[in-house]
């Protein structure tokens, strides 16, 4: 990526983001006690897509929307412990819809890579540069870069930069165990905030996904396809090889990133807004992965998903987006952090 300072696209999304807060107690939904249907569809989301959400999702639909982020884990278990009932949930890794949250249905609708993000404005951060894609291990090793990193016991990301260290350390030829050597707790910080570090100077680095770089304009250093869980030629006999444990005693193998969704409340409102949220060219204008494929559908999905994902694919196409604008109106919006 070109050197160029960040500083000006990163204090617009920071506005922006910023000028929809609202103070909102929980991700409740629109649904009244009689059971009808506000206009305000609520979604509970993986931090990553926040940014994407409240800026690219959000203006290209004309229902209100109503957005809270957190690490993947961490929104599964609010639902699954009725502390949040959002009518979209969306997470980073379909893994948490096997369990807890066990939809009947969902949509595995884009894709990730795991990259190295810096700032090129530290000493550290120019030391992470020289060193590359191909020695960017060495300054870690050594304390001259500090990074920051997400919790695996809170989010996919988290538990993906340990998978990445534990298969960058079998790639490289002189590396030695990077999954033992350079994770130290102190490092953590909530996904949600990690890129924003940047902001404070707590860290010269941070372990993200490549939309986090590409919708603030971080340099990164992009890692090779073996390590960057992007690539499904390596998903089933090498990213496979790699496993986390969460707190509650499941093992989560390593494999190809992959952002599910699902809708748990249905609505013509929602549907609506569930298919803008899977279908967006906003997707790919925020840095993630998209493929011919997505959205991919599992399980016993409805019809009338069915049929609005069918004239979806009539009128665009799932890497260019709609071929005309879904609304020239911009919803209201409500970011929960």
């Amino acid at each position: 990526m070109a050197n160029r300072s960040p500083t000006m696209r990163r204090r617009f999304l920071l506005t922006a983001g910023t000028a929809a807060v609202a103070g909102v107690a929980g991700c409740t939904g629109g649904r009244s006690e009689a059971g009808g249907q506000s206009p305000t569809i609520a979604i509970l989301a993986a931090g990553s897509l926040q940014n994407a959400m409240a800026n690219g999702l959000a203006p290209a639909v004309d229902v209100p929307v109503e957005i809270e982020a957190h690490g993947s884990a961490t929104v599964a278990r609010m639902i699954a412990e009725g502390q949040r009932d959002p009518d979209i949930v969306s997470v980073a890794d379909v893994a948490l819809f096997e369990e807890p949250l066990s939809p009947p249905w969902h949509s595995v609708f884009t894709s990730n890579s795991v990259v190295i993000a810096y700032n090129p404005e530290t000493e550290g951060g120019a030391r992470l540069a020289e060193a590359g894609s191909e020695r960017w291990y060495e300054p870690l090793l050594d304390g001259r870069v500090t990074i920051g990193r997400t919790d695996p016991d809170q989010d996919p990301l988290g538990y993906r930069t340990l998978f990445m260290f534990e298969l960058a350390s079998r790639y490289y030829d002189d590396a030695p165990n990077l999954r033992e050597q350079i994770p130290r707790q102190d490092q953590i910080y909530p996904e949600t905030s990690l890129i924003s570090q940047f902001e404070t100077g707590s860290v010269d680095a941070a372990i993200a996904y490549r939309n986090m770089a590409v919708e603030r304009d971080y340099e990164y250093i992009a890692l090779p396809d073996q390590i960057n869980l992007s690539n499904p030629r390596y998903a089933a006999e090498w990213y496979a090889t790699t496993s986390y444990t969460l707190p509650s005693g499941r093992e989560i193998r390593g494999g190809l990133i992959s952002y599910g969704s699902t809708i748990r409340h249905m609505s013509d409102a929602a549907v609506a807004v569930f298919d803008a949220h899977t279908t967006g060219s906003y997707l790919a204008e925020h840095g993630f992965l998209l493929r011919d494929q997505f959205p991919a559908y599992t399980g016993a999905v409805p019809q009338r998903v069915r049929q609005t994902a069918g004239r979806s694919n009539e009128t665009q196409s799932r890497l260019g987006g709609p071929t005309e604008p879904l609304s020239s109106t911009v919803s209201d919006v409500t970011v929960l952090i």
